[in-house]
């Protein structure tokens, strides 16, 4: 049998309602108070994203009204630009024109000085047997200026005749020569304005390459680039790598045979620039740069050497003057025509 319970303790086993009802209420306020603060939390996360979606709206559209701003400005930048260009269009045309007008006027000037000069001296009585001496000193000094520059190539010797009958012409009062004195002043303009010699300036750059050649080195460079490939760094002392597709001349012998063949073109284009043989000029500076690529492996240096040698080769060795002889050719059909 079991232990037997008291009245007293049967009594404290009954539950209490009032102490289950306090906790019921309890225990709903607490849920009552967590879904207060859940809803709290709810509308304070809204209302927290509305203010960054509000701040992100704002910001696009700031954005998007600079970047039109930003399109316009570059639109009137370009549309200023064009107008500047057009603005130098226009003032280039304006120059050109000014230069031109400029030019016939001191055209016009000269024409005018002259027929003064001419009309102060119409009243010589003596002036036709004076005249006639003139122009027949006009015309040799005109026809030594121009077989100065045909055979001699003697650019300031035909400056200097020209000169001389340009104050010889001035003492002819005839009108019938005004044109000529005019003509003469514009061919010896041509005359001033070429500077030097053309022949003279191709054989001294020629001399010069001459001089360049000879004192390079007589031996072609065997040190290996710091950029080359690291076998050729590390065998460029026993194997010696070349193009197949030309010779080099590495023996000491080739090479002299090679610079001797070399100064041998140069001698012959120097000749054929004397005698203004334009076709013997370009042939022997053709074979020279042949024997340059025999001398120098491909290098920046032979580059240039052949570049320059081409532009040489493509100087003129005569004189290209479309008004030389013209005053000559005037004064004799004026002269036929009296």
């Amino acid at each position: 049998m079991g232990p037997s319970r008291s009245p007293r303790d049967a009594v404290s086993t009954t539950p209490d309602p009032t102490a289950a009802n306090a906790s019921a209420s309890s225990s709903r306020r607490s849920g009552a108070g967590l879904w207060l603060i859940l809803l709290v939390l709810l509308a304070g996360a809204g209302f927290w994203g509305w203010k960054q979606w509000q701040s992100r709206h704002q910001r696009e559209t700031a954005e998007a009204d600079i970047e039109q701003q930003l399109g316009a400005i570059d639109q009137r930048i370009e549309a200023l630009r064009r107008d500047q260009r057009a603005q130098g269009q226009r003032l280039q045309q304006a120059d050109a024109t000014n230069r031109v007008v400029r030019d016939e006027l001191l055209g016009i000037g000269q024409r005018a000085a002259l027929v003064e000069d001419t009309v102060n001296k119409l009243s010589d009585p003596d002036r036709h047997g004076a005249q006639a001496l003139r122009l027949d000193e006009t015309e040799l000094l005109l026809t030594m200026a121009q077989q100065r520059l045909a055979i001699a190539g003697d650019l300031d010797g035909a400056r200097r005749a020209y000169v001389l009958a340009g104050q010889v012409l001035d003492g002819v009062d005839d009108p019938a020569y005004l044109s000529l004195r005019q003509t003469l002043q514009q061919e010896r303009a041509g005359l001033d304005a070429l500077g030097s010699e053309p022949r003279v300036q191709a054989m001294a750059e020629l001399d010069a390459f001459a001089r360049e050649v000879s004192a390079a080195p007589q031996q072609p460079a065997t040190t290996v680039p710091a950029q080359a490939p690291w076998w050729r760094r590390a065998f460029g002392s026993l194997i010696d790598v070349r193009p197949s597709d030309r010779a080099v001349a590495v023996q000491p012998a080739d090479r002299i045979a090679a610079v001797a063949g070399l100064q041998l073109e140069i001698s012959l284009a120097r000749a054929a620039a004397e005698r203004r043989d334009d076709e013997g000029f370009r042939a022997a500076l053709g074979r020279a740069d042949g024997w340059l690529t025999r001398l120098s492996p491909e290098s920046p240096e032979l580059q240039r050497q052949r570049a320059r040698l081409k532009s040489i080769a493509a100087r003129p060795l005569s004189l290209t003057i479309p008004t030389l002889g013209s005053t000559l050719q005037q004064l004799r059909q004026l002269r036929a025509a009296h």
